[in-house]
């Protein structure tokens, strides 16, 4: 594998620690009075998350991961897990829940998502910012309640469940926030 000197650490490049792939966070170059100079870096485990800091002299140098991401679309849901295919191989790979998180409740079969790979091997995904869903209950709105801000459960096409202002009616399309589960408007066809 090729090697990254310190003088090429930036954010966003991916290198190998311990035998695991990790994103650059944050990198800054230090010049103490005296000594050679350091470069202080935020690293981010690809496979589980955690964030490490470390620091590296000047002319140090780690390997560089083949980490690379592709489009794909998620298919459907199995016993291992949830089943996505590349858009340019069509092979189909499977993510555990632990891998895919919290954002699947909001997605629909055939949602286009971003595949992270490291090794050819998928490690991760993520989900698209938004996406419009369907409402499939909700409780009517309360007869002359117009207080600002009023809010009420309602579940969405894929089994999730957002708060939504008052006025929303079953059937009614929602622009939901994928990264927080969040209602941001309705949508007209």
């Amino acid at each position: 594998m090729p090697q990254i000197n310190t003088g090429d650490f930036k954010k966003g490049v991916k290198v190998i620690l311990d035998g695991e792939p990790f994103e650059m966070l944050e990198c800054n170059f230090v010049k103490p009075g005296k000594g050679q100079a350091l470069y202080k870096t935020r690293l981010r485990n690809l496979l589980k998350g955690t964030i490490l800091d470390r620091t590296y002299k000047s002319g140090d140098s780690l390997e560089a991961a083949d980490v690379h991401r592709s489009e794909g679309q998620y298919l459907y849901r199995d016993a291992n897990g949830y089943v996505f295919m590349d858009n340019e191989t069509f092979e189909q790979h499977t993510l555990s829940e632990d891998l895919c998180g919290d954002a699947m409740r909001f997605l629909k079969e055939g949602t286009v998502v971003n595949v992270l790979y490291w090794n050819q091997q998928p490690i991760g995904m993520t989900p698209p910012g938004q996406v419009v869903l369907e409402v499939i209950y909700t409780e009517p709105a309360a007869r002359g309640n117009t207080a600002t801000n009023v809010t009420k459960p309602a579940k969405l096409e894929t089994g999730a469940e957002v708060q939504v202002p008052a006025f929303i009616n079953e059937g009614d399309k929602l622009k939901i926030d994928v990264e927080n589960g969040s209602y941001i408007e309705r949508v007209r066809d």
